[in-house]
């Protein structure tokens, strides 16, 4: 039975800065992880300049395109960009009415984001009486709300709801009018109304010059939300934290010379910059020295978790685990932007415990799920080929089974008895080397290990074990950056 994958058909304008119209709308599909097919209506010369040419494809042209997607290819939402002239529009109402779909999704496209006009002003009247009342959403910021109202002055959230209410008039489903323009304003609030009920949707303002294609991709997250199953309401609530968390990393990011540049819809360009000093994905040599953090120690010794860490690598681990078991979301979520800065300037690879969602949020080079956790296989889908995922293992099958979902490592224990895990079985050394001699993986030892044993676990005799996982004998102790010294030495010699 074939399984039904999500798709999106983009009707939009090509833009040859990569920012924003088609290019933007084929990366945001990509990163919600959805099928997304072109139909493109203009081609563009632009940049972070602003828009220096526009060609627009003939309709007849157009309208082969759109034949030749929805007649194949089972879309399930369409949305829209840049409709550069009344024809295309036309032509467009007329295909929609032949081809049954889940969803059309308006990013009503008339200025760019430099203010460069990019459609006919005699599009304005086929949007209103056209396309618009077979619209499921439209998405307009301010100057193009503005415009459908014929140009309805738009300076508050209160005059949002009122252009949100009159736009629903014209015959969408669900209108959302964008703030992002909105002056004098710490957040960027949104106003989404769906007939019946308002929402204002808030978030914290990004202080960057890379906006450049946000309203494309937003549209362009709702749809793909929508492709996939989502209600309205939470399709754009999805995608209006996607836009938050790309402006929020990309707010650095330095491409082109002009005012508007683009943002990473994938999160990796600053980390690819970043990691530049570590030339692979994972070394096996980094499992020498595992520091794993703890919340309760970190509690007892009255340290932050970026304290701890830093004085971790400062002696020498070699790799780092957050295992904050205890930590409210939010507060993990800016400790371990912090960790992993510190890190990433000593060459640290920074993994998180469980907590896909966290590594995700703030980048880190991958992630340690247990047995009962989420398997390494759905890991490795959500993370990508890139990211470091390392699995707990107690025994040879499960190993085995670390080694087919795609594991980089393993994490074998507990060796001896511990105080971090209750009810911890542990293997001892016979369980360790047996594990090590059947695993395809490297493997790092964990587990009770500290100064009095780690000696012995190192002579096991066996040359995938790369090295040895510490909590307590580097976190329990009144300096960590001595114990790290003391253990690595330690470990080193083999």
């Amino acid at each position: 039975m074939q399984s039904k994958i999500p798709h999106v058909v983009s009707v939009a304008g090509s833009d040859s800065g990569g920012g924003a119209g088609i290019q933007a709308d084929l990366k945001a599909c990509a990163a919600r992880r959805v099928y997304c097919s072109t139909v493109i209506t203009a081609v563009t010369a632009q940049n972070t300049c602003g828009v220096q040419a526009v060609n627009l494809v003939p309709p007849d042209f157009v309208a082969r395109q759109l034949h030749s997607v929805l007649s194949d290819m089972h879309v399930h939402v369409v949305k829209t960009g840049m409709l550069p002239s009344l024809p295309i529009l036309k032509l467009l109402t007329h295909t929609l009415a032949k081809f049954p779909i889940q969803a059309l999704v308006v990013d009503p496209v008339m200025l760019s984001t430099s203010g460069d006009v990019l459609a006919d002003p005699s599009v304005l009247p086929g949007f209103k009486h056209q396309l618009l009342p077979i619209t499921d959403i439209v998405t307009p910021n301010l100057k193009e709300a503005s415009a459908l109202l014929g140009g309805l002055p738009l300076h508050s959230v209160s005059d949002m709801r009122t252009a949100a209410k009159l736009i629903h008039d014209l015959g969408p489903r669900n209108v959302l009018v964008k703030g992002g323009h909105l002056l004098d304003s710490l957040y960027s609030i949104d106003v989404f109304f769906d007939g019946q009920q308002f929402y204002e949707l808030s978030s914290p303002r990004v202080n960057t010059r890379n906006t450049h294609g946000t309203g494309c991709t937003l549209a362009s997250c709702i749809a793909a939300e929508l492709a996939k199953g989502s209600s309205m309401l939470s399709a754009v609530k999805t995608a209006k934290h996607f836009i938050e968390t790309a402006l929020d990393y990309s707010r650095d990011l330095a491409i082109g010379n002009g005012a508007q540049g683009p943002f990473d819809h994938f999160l990796a360009l600053k980390n690819n910059n970043q990691s530049s000093c570590r030339q692979n994905r994972f070394n096996p040599n980094d499992l020498l020295l595992y520091a794993v953090t703890d919340t309760a120690m970190n509690r007892k010794w009255g340290r932050s978790i970026a304290e701890a860490v830093k004085a971790a690598v400062e002696g020498g681990a070699t790799i780092v685990q957050l295992r904050e078991k205890d930590a409210e979301t939010q507060d993990f979520l800016e400790a371990a932007k912090v960790c992993l800065e510190i890190c990433r300037s000593y060459g640290v690879p920074l993994l998180i415990n469980d907590r896909i969602d966290v590594a995700l949020a703030c980048d880190a080079d991958g992630v340690h799920v247990g047995q009962s956790d989420m398997p390494a296989r759905l890991a490795r889908t959500l993370l990508g080929p890139e990211k470091i995922i390392g699995v707990s293992c107690k025994t040879a099958e499960q190993a085995q089974q670390a080694w087919i979902d795609g594991a980089d490592y393993i994490g074998c224990g507990g060796v001896y008895p511990t105080n971090t895990k209750a009810n911890n079985r542990t293997i001892g050394l016979d369980g360790l080397k047996e594990v090590c001699q059947t695993s395809k993986l490297p493997v790092v030892a964990i587990g009770g290990i500290d100064l009095s044993n780690a000696r012995e676990v190192m002579e096991i005799g066996v040359p995938n074990l790369k090295g040895v996982a510490a909590v307590s004998a580097l976190f329990d102790r009144g300096c960590i950056l001595t114990e790290t010294r003391s253990l690595l030495a330690l470990v080193g010699q083999h």
